[in-house]
C-alpha cells in the first residue's frame, strides 16, 4: 500500500500542474474575449425554456420571411413579396397554366366588389390567379383579396406565404372590413364541399351555404360579380378521399390523384392544364339597401340566381374547350 500511494503522487502532481494550466489558459482566453467583444463580458442570464419554446414555435410558423416591407397591412400583404412573386405569377398565368381571360371589361371601375368563384381543388391556386389577373387589368389598383379556409390558413409554413400575396382567412368579419373600404373579395361559397370534390364531380356546384355571401356584399353595397374557372379542378384531380386518416391529422380529407402519393412530394405539383377564367356581368345590389339582408326570401334568390349564373359560364367554357390541355 505504501508504494503504491508513493507512485500516485508523480501522477496527482502532475493532474495538478496540467489543471492550473489550463486554468490559466482558459482565464487568458476569457481575458481576451472581453478586451475584443465587450457586450460579451455581460454575465449570462438564467435561460427561459418556456419563452424559447414559444419564440421557436413562432419563428417556425413564420419560416422563410426573411424581409418584410414597410407596407404590410393588417392581414399579412407584403408588397415586397408581392413585387418578388410577379414574375412567378406572370409565367404561372401566361406559360404554365396559359391561362385565358375574359369578362375583365364588365367589372366596376371603382368601389367595393365581391368577386364570386366557384372552387377549383384543395390548394387555392384559383384565388390566387383571379386576384393576379385583376390586378394586372387594374394596373396599380388595389390587388383583390381571396378567401382561404380555415384548417388551409392554419398549417405550418402555408399561412405566412399565402398572406404576404394576399389570402385571408375566410370569414364573414373579413370579409367586411375589406369591402367597407371599397376593397375587393374573392369568396368561394361552396366551401370544402367545393375543395372536396372527385374528378367525376368537377364542375357540378355543390350548395352555397346560407347565402353569406350575399348578405355580405348587399351589406357593403358591393356588386356580386359571377367568375367561372375552367381548368383550375384538373391541376389535381381527385380520384378518391381518405377522410379517417386525415382527420387524425388536422385535414378535411387526403386527396388521392393519379400522381399523389404515388410519386410522393413530387406529385403535389399542379399539372400544366389549360384555364379559362371568365368574368360575368355584375349583379348590382346597392339599391337594396341595408335592410334586405334580412329578407330570407330575397337572399335566397339572389343565391340562387348567383350559382345559376356560374352553373351556366361553366358548362360554356367546358363546351367551348377542346381538350384539358389546349
Amino acid at each position: 500500500m505504501p508504494d503504491q500511494r508513493d507512485e500516485s503522487e508523480p501522477e496527482e502532481e502532475f493532474d495538478s500542474d496540467l489543471s492550473g494550466a489550463l486554468d490559466n489558459a482558459l482565464e487568458e482566453l476569457r481575458r481576451e474575449i472581453r478586451d475584443r467583444f465587450p457586450a460579451a463580458a455581460q454575465p449570462v442570464r438564467d435561460v427561459d425554456w418556456f419563452a424559447l419554446f414559444d419564440e421557436l414555435r413562432q419563428r417556425l410558423n413564420t419560416f422563410g420571411m426573411v424581409e418584410r416591407s414597410g407596407e404590410v397591412d393588417e392581414f399579412g400583404m407584403d408588397e415586397v413579396v408581392l413585387r418578388r412573386s410577379r414574375p412567378l405569377l406572370d409565367f404561372m398565368q401566361d406559360q404554365y397554366w396559359r391561362i385565358d381571360v375574359s369578362g375583365l371589361a364588365s367589372l366596376p371601375t371603382k368601389g367595393p366588389c365581391l368577386l364570386v368563384s366557384n372552387r377549383s381543388g384543395m390548394l387555392p391556386y384559383d384565388g390566387l390567379m383571379i386576384s393576379h389577373a385583376v390586378s394586372r387589368w387594374q394596373g396599380h389598383g388595389a390587388r383583390p383579396r381571396f378567401l382561404v379556409a380555415d384548417w388551409l390558413i392554419t398549417l405550418p409554413f402555408v399561412q405566412p406565404y399565402l398572406a404576404q400575396l394576399g389570402g385571408v382567412r375566410a370569414c364573414r368579419e373579413n370579409a367586411e372590413r375589406i369591402l367597407r373600404r371599397a376593397g375587393w373579395v374573392v369568396a368561394f361559397p361552396e366551401g370544402v364541399k367545393g375543395a372536396a370534390k372527385v374528378y367525376r364531380d368537377r364542375y357540378r356546384l355543390q350548395r352555397f351555404g346560407r347565402g353569406g355571401v350575399v348578405r355580405v356584399a348587399i351589406e357593403a353595397g358591393a356588386p356580386l360579380v359571377p367568375v367561372a374557372v375552367v381548368g383550375a379542378e384538373e391541376v389535381h384531380p381527385v380520384l378518391f378521399k381518405i377522410e379517417t386518416l386525415a382527420r387524425s391529422i388536422g385535414l378535411p380529407f387526403v386527396p388521392v390523384t393519379p400522381t399523389f402519393p404515388l410519386l410522393g412530394p413530387m406529385g403535389l405539383l399542379p399539372l400544366p392544364s389549360k384555364w379559362r377564367i371568365r368574368f360575368g356581368e355584375p349583379i348590382p345590389v346597392h339599391t337594396l339597401g341595408p335592410d334586405a339582408a334580412q329578407d330570407e326570401l330575397l337572399i335566397s334568390r339572389l343565391t340562387e340566381e348567383l350559382r345559376e349564373r356560374i352553373q351556366s359560364m361553366l358548362n360554356q367554357a367546358l363546351r367551348a374547350r377542346e381538350s384539358v390541355w389546349s
